[in-house]
Formats: C-alpha cells, structure tokens, sequence
C-alpha cells in the first residue's frame, strides 16, 4: 500500500482551509496516485476563539469538510483518513477533536476522538488549554484498510504509550496521528516521539503535521511541521521538513511481520499492574 500525508498551514478560515486541502489532495494523487491519505489535525479550522471555533464546527455528517473528504474518497477510489475535524455534537457545550476515516467508497469506517487534551505551558510560557473548548474521546479505535489494521491517535497523544499499546493490543500494524505540534516542543520531541511509538508497537508511523504560523485569539503561535513516515524498526521514510505538500511511502505489512518475529515485544509483555 502507498501512503501519503498532506501537510499543511490551516488558519482560521474554514473556507480557505477546505480549498486547501483539496488542492493538496489533488496534487497528492496526481503526483504518486497513494491508496490512503491522511490529513492533519484540525486541518478544517486553526485558531480564533472559542466562539470562532464553535461558528466553524458542524455535527457529522453535516458538516462540509466531512462532505468534503467522504466526496474526494469516492471519487478517487481511495482511502482518506480525515486528518481531525471540530465536531459538534448536540446538546454538548465543548466541541470533540475527531478523525474520520473514509473507505475507497466514502463510507465512513471509524471515527475517533482525541482522548488526551493539550492542556500545557509551553518553555515561553503560552498557555495552551484545549479542555476549554473540546472534550475528551474514550474509545480505543482501529479499522481494517484493505488488508492492514490501522491505530487512531491525535497529537497531543503521542506523548502516552499506554493507547499505541492498546492499538497494539487490537492488531493494529499502522498508526496513523494527525497532528499540530508546537514548534516549541516539536523541535526537540517530535521525532523521537514518533520514532519511539513505531519502535514499541512494532507498527508504521504515520504522522501528519501542520506547518507554520495561525493566530490564536490575536496571538501568533507557530507550528512545527515535519510529517512523518516511519517504518517499524523506527526509521524515518519520510519527512516533510517545514514546506506545504504531502509525502508518500510504500507501507509494507511483510516488514511488520519481519520485526515482529525479530523481537516479539507482544509476547515479552508482563502486566506489571
């Protein structure tokens, strides 16, 4: 399977956003013609205020990026895995920070929201506080592309190994992140996090990232890009350094297999509880 990931610079501008993403999609499949694409986190709206955020979010299905990707996946025959979207559901006074993946036929096969919100200060002191505005998912969340399991996590996730165990646990052999990452921590965590997760769960590491600058209720806050593909031995096949576009890469179950027989971590497990 080939995999590609869109990077881009969302702002708070749903419409501009959802141009963009299209564009990149097109020149994605064009150029490499991949089988699953995945988005970033938020890709549909970045910044503003929480009004802001609450006038772009829409419940699924009717929200327009939803339409949006399901329409692209069906028309082009492949997988999307919508980045994440604000989702708004009713009678729920914060938003949910959810991804949706669409099968070759624009079928919707998982959703899955964020369960560990960015509520942080970052080294220059910004605070970040995302619990003000979503709430937390709870569900662990996998689904079958063609043949190959794939793991759903969002950004901030990555920095608690406890749910790629449990996406191990549930056959996962890729897992897709999209992400947001501050270029503030970026620079010094990001690719050893995501190193670190391929290597543990033995998996593909998809993640892809928002790149640049949006303002966030005035404030200019910056992100840090580099998409990434990593097999599971942890190397990096991909990367896409700070430029808008996407990346691509065979995902290969056989490699999976290959390590797993190697060093068989799932079966070395001891529940130390």
């Amino acid at each position: 399977m080939k995999a590609a990931l869109i990077q881009m610079n969302s702002i708070s501008d749903r419409a501009a956003n959802l141009t963009r993403a299209e564009s990149l999609i097109e020149a994605a499949i064009a150029k490499d013609h991949p089988d699953w694409i995945c988005l970033p986190e938020v890709f549909d709206f970045m910044g503003g205020t929480r009004e802001d955020k609450f006038a772009a979010a829409a419940p699924f299905p009717d929200s327009p990026a939803y339409q949006m990707m399901r329409d692209l996946a069906r028309k082009h025959h492949i997988f999307i895995h919508a980045g994440s979207m604000l989702e708004k559901r009713p009678h729920e006074d914060r938003l949910r920070n959810t991804s949706i993946a669409f099968n070759a036929q624009g079928e919707e096969v998982a959703r899955y929201s964020k369960i560990h919100l960015f509520d942080i200060t970052a080294p220059n002191g910004q605070a970040y506080r995302e619990s003000s505005t979503f709430a937390a998912g709870h569900d662990v969340v996998t689904y079958d592309c063609a043949g190959l399991t794939i793991g759903c996590a969002i950004c901030y996730d990555l920095r608690f190994p406890s749910l790629f165990q449990a996406l191990m646990d549930k056959g996962a052999q890729m897992i897709a992140l999209p992400a947001a990452f501050t270029l503030q921590t970026g620079k010094d965590h990001w690719h050893v996090l995501c190193r670190a997760r391929a290597i543990e769960t033995e998996t593909f590491f998809c993640a892809a990232a928002q790149t640049g600058s949006f303002l966030h209720q005035g404030e200019e806050r910056h992100t840090y890009g580099h998409s990434l593909i990593v097999d599971p031995w942890g190397r990096v096949l991909a990367d896409g350094d700070i430029a808008e576009g996407h990346v691509c890469a065979e995902i290969d179950v056989a490699e999976v297999k290959r390590v797993r027989a190697m060093i068989p971590v799932a079966a070395h497990k001891v529940d130390l509880r």
